[in-house]
């Protein structure tokens, strides 16, 4: 990058409040309806609908050419009938003297979580609702700490390498060819030089959030889920049906069942195996990953064919009574913030 770019991208880019804000808004983003809230966090749809971290370590160095960089990767799907597209323009970080592209994978997916459940913490959050502007700090080390209790240890460097990846990639998400966004996932990083960056790893960093975030806090459009658990699933695909089942399973019991379509999943970006026989295997893996950390307790599966061919796949999910209960908290947690919201005389209108 240039230094007439450089100069251009720090004109353009924003400053963290220097103190914290007041807002109602955020105040209900951090309260949860749960005996311990070491255990939940929130989940925003309509941001966990654009697809980021589907590339596989594998399939990241099949896009390398043997010279040069690799260029935006492009994934294009149908939901409800209108056409998608998510391009991922990978991270150029510099390594020993040369610069190589990263695009976003599981460990970034990870870590965005690790953040999110940092944000609800007050001491680490800070939320304007007038600027619709959401801002998380952290450390290395905070970050180190989060990930290790879950069972999803990264050392040090790994962090500070997909903090870099969120920070300079840039996804763009395109509706039937208009684009609707495009950014970072972690924008405006403000950091200390790298030299201090890296010998302390207790600094304080803070990096802006992406505008969906800040949207649902303003008008309440998220859920708070079981992040412990979602932290426990070893596969993508698991994470992304238990983010599903909880923002379209809402009223989940054991006489209502939940279904979707095999055509429903080629929006999560991860079934891309060469033959459609592995990508039905991999989501039956998910869905046994789901019954083993107890968020279904089994399936039906009903297949489409034309003549041998299948050409669709029905699944039917019976949900655990953890799932339904923590539903339900949701639920609760849902009505008791706009009756919160109602009393202080807000609405979920954005200013």
């Amino acid at each position: 990058m240039t230094k007439e770019k450089n100069d251009e991208k720090k004109l353009l880019s924003k400053a963290p409040p220097k103190h914290p804000i007041k807002s109602i808004q955020f105040d209900l983003f951090r309260e949860f309806v749960t005996n311990d809230k070491n255990k939940i966090s929130n989940t925003v749809e309509i941001w966990e609908r654009i697809p980021k971290y589907f590339l596989t370590p594998a399939q990241i160095e099949k896009l390398r050419p043997e010279k040069g960089q690799p260029d935006p990767y492009e994934w294009e799907y149908i939901e409800d009938g209108l056409t998608y597209t998510v391009i991922l323009q990978p991270a150029l970080i510099k390594e020993k003297g040369s610069y190589k592209a990263y695009f976003p994978s599981a460990t970034e997916e990870l870590l965005e979580e690790a953040l999110k459940k940092i944000l609800a913490d007050q001491q680490y959050g800070i939320h304007d609702p007038q600027k619709k502007e959401t801002w998380v700090k952290f450390s290395l080390s905070l970050l180190s700490r989060e990930l290790k209790a879950r069972g999803r240890t990264r050392d040090r460097q790994q962090i500070k390498h997909a903090i870099e990846v969120m920070n300079k990639c840039n996804v763009s998400f395109h509706r039937n060819g208009e684009e609707l966004w495009s950014g970072s996932i972690l924008q405006d990083l403000v950091t200390v030089g790298r030299k201090d960056y890296l010998a302390d790893s207790d600094a304080q960093h803070i990096a802006r959030l992406p505008l969906f975030i800040s949207h649902a806090i303003n008008k309440l459009e998220y859920r708070q889920f079981n992040y412990d658990r979602l932290m426990s699933c070893d596969s993508s695909l698991s994470r992304w049906l238990y983010k599903r089942l909880i923002h379209r399973y809402r009223q989940a019991n054991h006489i209502n069942d939940y279904h979707f379509m095999y055509e429903d999943l080629k929006g999560s970006g991860l079934l891309q195996q060469s033959r459609e026989i592995d990508n039905r295997r991999k989501v039956i893996n998910a869905l046994e990953e789901l019954i083993s950390r107890e968020v279904i307790v089994r399936y039906v599966i009903q297949e489409q064919k034309n003549g041998r061919k299948v050409i669709n796949v029905k699944y039917t999910l019976f949900p655990s009574a953890n799932f339904i209960s923590e539903q339900k908290a949701a639920n609760k947690r849902v009505t008791d913030n706009q009756k919160k919201l109602f009393d202080a005389k807000l609405n979920t209108v954005d200013k």
